[in-house]
């Protein structure tokens, strides 16, 4: 199907997101078309100030607009607790579902052997680092129930363990192979309730 070459080219772009084929991408270019100029004016702002202005929290690793998030900087939170995540939107779903008061440590990852990504590659050595002032007593373990996450976990509970700090695992009721980021609002609060030592 022949586009013009500024259509062809903004297809493109969104195919560059993740889950996005060519039809999608197609519909979203045709929409964006078709809305107002303002709201297209606004839509690239918005998309230049979040990748501009965001960056990593560099006591956790998640989204923050200066160098420490609102979640480290509330001084409400229960510092002896971290909870450990893959990525920076499993904070989000732990947040919305509001039961957890503590900190938390997104590794960006997780080690896979088959995608040649090793414990290096992942933000672990911050967390070892956190557990030196001995503020933490627990750290409890929210990878994905993937090979992968499970991988991630025995790998952190090896390494947290010897430091005599509590590792604990989100319980049943993450089904074995599913994302954090699907789960109901009940599923994760009795996850979190339930959660195992390792």
């Amino acid at each position: 199907m022949y586009y013009p070459e500024q259509l062809a080219k903004l297809i493109e772009s969104f195919q560059k997101l993740p889950q996005i084929g060519q039809k999608t991408a197609t519909r979203l270019a045709f929409h964006v078309i078709g809305m107002q100029d303002q709201d297209v004016n606004d839509f690239a702002a918005n998309l230049l100030a979040a990748k501009r202005e965001l960056q990593y929290c560099k006591i956790c690793g998640n989204l923050a607009n200066g160098e420490i998030c609102e979640i480290c900087a509330d001084p409400t939170r229960d510092k002896s607790k971290i909870l450990v995540v893959e990525e920076i939107r499993d904070v989000t779903v732990f947040e919305r579902v509001g039961e957890y008061n503590g900190l938390y440590h997104v590794l960006h990852g997780t080690i896979s052997v088959f995608d040649n990504i090793t414990p290096d590659d992942i933000n672990i050595k911050s967390l070892i680092t956190r557990l030196m002032d001995q503020t933490v007593t627990e750290v409890i373990l929210a990878t994905n129930a993937t090979s992968e996450g499970e991988t991630t976990a025995m790998y952190l509970s090896r390494l947290i363990k010897p430091a005599g700090i509590k590792v604990t695992r989100l319980a049943s009721g993450l089904a074995v192979g599913s994302d954090i980021e699907y789960a109901n609002e009940v599923t994760l609060i009795k996850a979190i309730e339930n959660r195992q030592e390792l």
